[in-house]
């Protein structure tokens, strides 16, 4: 029995960088003795006879505090297990010289934080903190582990990374996110508390500071609710240091009937099977999980043309493809002409939400361990 060591914040479904470490650890535990070093990790998890849990403290519930911890903990349990343990880190969270599994690039991307005092200070040196880290680890890793080819080309380019040791493995999706029929939908829609008819745009995203581009948005919301005509509700799903701005800032601008202001939620699956369509105008998005699994649901997808998910959207869908920098014009544009013709961008996606349907979680795991094992075996031939 081999043992695995996974080092992330969190092991759970339900958040960015913990669903797919869920499930890769899912994965290994099937024929593997697997560690998890984390803050949280998901109970069936923990409750796994081939899984041990090394809980990492966080203190004052942060997660730059924790991000030491992590690290030293993570090696430590390397340590104990000897050389034959492989280690996989997530970016910057455990220096080794064996894998780090990269699902954002810090050097790509300086947060905007629009606050003063000290939230702009903290958010300053939490970022200068990140890129010594990110550096650190990507140089001595002997395998980096892309969720996108962008993602890839940024690690090479700003990182003195051999663009050989670098691999692009995209991610899966669960069996949940696929087309509704019409009475799923309307189930979905009270669910929610939703009149059952109507359409409804989603956003998707963080709301701590503007790298989601919801700035972008409420501007292009402001400019389509002043045409009398225009009757999509936009559902936003996200908490963050500014939502209770974007809230006031919505009630300010009589906006609180056209806005739907939902907070976190962990059941994506049913926001999107209410749903008609998801706008997501990043700045930085390194994948965008939240795109493809709206497109697995059958629904078009609005992203920044610069995200990495993008690059997998084939040239008849390049309308959905938004400017980068995200433009509340650009956005207005695109939401009107898809507003003319809802059935006819539903039918356009369908054959690309079919195809990543095909890819299961599983797939992806099963990839990142075949690629470490072709890249150990080539280790020792040498």
């Amino acid at each position: 029995m081999k043992r695995y060591v996974l080092v992330s914040a969190d092991v759970k479904p339900g958040s960015g960088m913990g669903r797919p470490n869920y499930e890769l650890a899912r994965y290994l535990a099937e024929q593997n003795e697997v560690h998890l070093v984390a803050y949280e990790v998901a109970r069936e998890l923990m409750e796994h006879p081939r899984i041990i849990w090394h809980r990492v403290p966080k203190p004052l519930n942060s997660y730059i505090l924790g991000e030491p911890l992590l690290r030293r903990y993570g090696q430590r349990v390397r340590r104990q297990l000897g050389a034959s343990a492989r280690l996989i880190g997530n970016g910057g969270n455990c220096l080794s010289n064996d894998v780090t599994w990269a699902h954002y690039v810090h050097a790509a991307y300086r947060p905007l934080v629009k606050t003063s005092g000290p939230r702009r200070v903290k958010a300053a040196l939490t970022h200068r903190q990140c890129l010594r880290d990110e550096r650190r680890a990507l140089q001595m890793a002997q395998l980096v582990i892309a969720n996108s080819d962008r993602t890839a080309r940024l690690i090479t380019e700003h990182y003195e990374v051999a663009p050989e040791r670098v691999r692009t493995v995209y991610l899966g999706v669960a069996d949940e996110f696929k087309p509704a029929m019409n009475a799923e939908r309307s189930a979905a829609r009270v669910a929610l508390g939703w009149p059952e008819e109507g359409l409804t745009a989603v956003f998707v995203g963080a709301l701590g500071d503007r790298r989601k581009g919801f700035d972008a948005l409420f501007a292009a919301w402001q400019e389509l609710c002043r045409d009398k005509s225009w009757d999509v509700e936009l559902a936003v799903a996200g908490v963050g240091a500014e939502a209770r701005t974007w809230q006031e800032r919505s009630r300010a601008a009589e906006l609180d009937g056209r806005i739907r202001w939902l907070g976190h939620t962990n059941d994506i699956a049913t926001l999107l099977r209410a749903s008609d369509a998801l706008v997501s105008p990043a700045r930085y998005e390194p994948y965008g999980l939240n795109a493809h699994e709206a497109l697995c649901c059958g629904l078009p997808a609005f992203v920044t043309r610069t995200a990495g998910v993008a690059g997998r959207y084939p040239p008849e869908l390049a309308e959905l493809l938004l400017d980068a920098p995200p433009e509340a014009a650009d956005i207005v544009g695109r939401l009107r002409r898809w507003r003319e013709d809802v059935a006819g961008y539903r039918a356009r996606v369908a054959s690309f939400g079919a195809d990543l349907r095909q890819r299961s979680w599983r797939d992806m795991a099963r990839e990142i361990v075949d690629i470490m094992e072709t890249e150990r075996r080539s280790a020792l031939s040498l």
